[in-house]
C-alpha cells in the first residue's frame, strides 16, 4: 500500500513537529508549511493526497488557502485544525471547501482516523455510471453535475458523496445520524451544522428542476424526491 502524502500547514512549530514526527512513525510522508502562501506553492509542487490546515495563520490564513485550492481542485481532501469553538467558524470552514475539522487539542489517533477515512473514500465511487436525476446528469466518478445542455458544474468531494448517497436512496428517508456516521465520522453539533450547509448547497445546485427536491423530514433526516 502506498504511503499517504500529507501536507501539514501549521504555524505553531512545536505542535507541527509533534504531529509530523508522530505521523512519520506511522508510515506517513509529511510535508510541513508555516503559512498559507508557502503551503500553496508546496501543494502545487508536491501534489499531496490530503492537507491538514490550521485556520488561523500569518501571511495567508487557512480559509484563504482553501479557497485558492478549491478554485481548481475539488477532490483533494482538506481537514481544518482550529482552536475556535463557535459553530459559525466551523461552518465557514466547510463552506470554503473543507472536508472535516479537528478542534485543538486532539489526539494523533483521531487525526489518523480522519485522514484515512477521507483518503480512502474516493475509490468507493470508482466505476459508477452516470446517474439521471430529473433533468440533471450526475457523474460520481468525475464529480460533475449538468442541467440539460448547460455548463457542467464540478462538485466538491463531500457534495458528490452526499448527492450520491441521496440518489442511491431516492424517494426514501435518509436518517441524519446515518449520513453523519458515514461521511463525517461523528454526529456532534458542528458536524450536524456542516451537513446542513452541504444540503443547502445541493438544493441550490438542483433548483432548476422544480420536480427534484431534497425534503427535510423533521427530526429524522432528508429525502430526495423527483
Amino acid at each position: 500500500m502506498n504511503k499517504i502524502k500529507l501536507l501539514l500547514v501549521e504555524d505553531e512549530i512545536t505542535m507541527a513537529q509533534i504531529i509530523k514526527e508522530s505521523l512519520e512513525t506511522r508510515d506517513f510522508i509529511v510535508l510541513h508549511s508555516r503559512n498559507g502562501e508557502e503551503a500553496f506553492q508546496m501543494y502545487q509542487d508536491h501534489s499531496p493526497d490530503i492537507l491538514v490546515v490550521d485556520i488561523m495563520m500569518p501571511v495567508k490564513d487557512g480559509l484563504t488557502l482553501t479557497k485558492e485550492i478549491r478554485s481548481n481542485d475539488t477532490q483533494t481532501p482538506i481537514i481544518f485544525l482550529t482552536a475556535k469553538s463557535q459553530p459559525q467558524d466551523v461552518v465557514t470552514g466547510f463552506d470554503t471547501g473543507g472536508n472535516d475539522y479537528l478542534k485543538k487539542p486532539f489526539s494523533i489517533e483521531e487525526l489518523i482516523v480522519r485522514v484515512k477515512n477521507l483518503v480512502n473514500r474516493k475509490p468507493r465511487q470508482d466505476n459508477m455510471h452516470e446517474l439521471i436525476l430529473g433533468q440533471y446528469k450526475f457523474n460520481p466518478n468525475n464529480q460533475t453535475l449538468q442541467y440539460k445542455e448547460e455548463k457542467i458544474e464540478t462538485l466538491t468531494s463531500r457534495e458528490s458523496q452526499l448527492l450520491l448517497f441521496l440518489a442511491q436512496n431516492k424517494n426514501q428517508i435518509v436518517e441524519r445520524n446515518t449520513v453523519l456516521d458515514l461521511m463525517w465520522t461523528n454526529n456532534d453539533f458542528y458536524s450536524s451544522r456542516s451537513m446542513d450547509v452541504f444540503i443547502s448547497k445541493l438544493r441550490k445546485l438542483l433548483h432548476k428542476d422544480k420536480t427534484l427536491k431534497i425534503l427535510n423530514v423533521r427530526g429524522v433526516g432528508y429525502k430526495l424526491i423527483g
